[in-house]
């Protein structure tokens, strides 16, 4: 008997977070070497930037969670201390001065804040589907005012805010809609809360802007799966399993030689940000494209 064919089934939904969209719009090749490559190519030395800002957000989720008498900007530097990450600092001096400045900047923040108006959720995941993408990602701080919900994303980099950051955020737009489907109220608004500065920045969406920017991860999700699926028909169903190894992994497994029609599908986008890659030591193109950068360059 003649197999009947899979014409005209649908493509099963593409699984994403919005970091994964924007990695596809960045640059194609480090896509690849974050999301598809088995084993991953070796990371370089860890960001100190990046140290900062994840005891930041360690320290403000953990401050939100205290009972309420206890969230006073004296909590939160203790929370900031008992919190603190040294990798990726020149030296013990550089990283004790940015622990005092990440103290003075978290316990500043909260001192404007209400400690009993309490967030909707911290730290919280939402998700929603549409007929393409089954979409997820975690939102820093999800506020009520009124009847509508509002989302929050701390910032802590040296670069000034402007509202249209917060406006064109592809990852603040998708928060927006999958937080309303999951808590059945309205989301419009989105804000940045910049904590060197004390800026805030917001703008609230119309129904039809936030549809705009949920087509838009739509037509990314379309090309990225389209790539996917033409190189997981190369590497086959046997591949090792995912890691993500650190330069200083003693035995990193040899990472396969990728033929190059499949190459061809995640070109890189060398520029600037090459500097501030982590797979720079595998991108020629990208170690041309930008000087190299010590693991504290980008702290103010």
């Amino acid at each position: 008997m003649e197999q009947l064919g899979l014409e005209g089934m649908p493509r099963r939904l593409y699984s994403c977070t919005p970091s994964r969209l924007n990695s596809w719009l960045d640059c194609r090749r480090r896509y690849r070497f974050t999301y598809l490559d088995r084993p991953a190519p070796a990371k370089g030395p860890p960001w100190a930037h990046n140290s900062v800002g994840a005891a930041v957000h360690n320290a403000l989720a953990a401050w939100w969670r205290e009972p309420q008498e206890r969230r006073t900007p004296m909590m939160a530097a203790i929370l900031v201390a008992n919190g603190w990450l040294t990798e990726g600092f020149r030296d013990q001096e550089q990283s004790l001065a940015w622990l005092e400045r990440a103290r003075e900047m978290v316990s500043g923040y909260v001192a404007s804040l209400d400690p009993s108006d309490e967030p909707v959720g911290v730290e919280r995941t939402v998700a929603t589907r549409t007929a393409v993408i089954a979409v997820s990602g975690r939102i820093d701080r999800l506020d009520r005012r009124g009847d509508e919900l509002v989302v929050v994303d701390y910032k802590t980099g040296r670069r000034p805010l402007t509202a249209d950051d917060a406006r064109f955020s592809l990852a603040l737009a998708v928060y927006a809609v999958a937080a309303a489907r999951v808590l059945r109220r309205p989301c419009h608004t989105v804000e940045l809360h910049h904590l060197p500065s004390g800026q805030i920045v917001g703008w609230t969406h119309t129904e039809e802007s936030l549809a705009r920017h949920l087509r838009r991860a739509e037509e990314i999700a379309e090309e990225a799966a389209e790539a996917d699926e033409a190189y997981q028909a190369w590497a086959g169903p046997n591949r090792p399993p995912r890691g993500n190894p650190r330069s200083s992994d003693p035995n990193p497994q040899p990472a396969r030689t990728v033929p190059a029609e499949i190459d061809a599908r995640f070109p890189p986008s060398p520029g600037p940000l090459c500097s501030w890659c982590d797979y720079r030591r595998h991108c020629a193109e990208g170690q041309a494209a930008a000087p190299d950068k010590s693991s504290w360059d980008a702290l103010a």
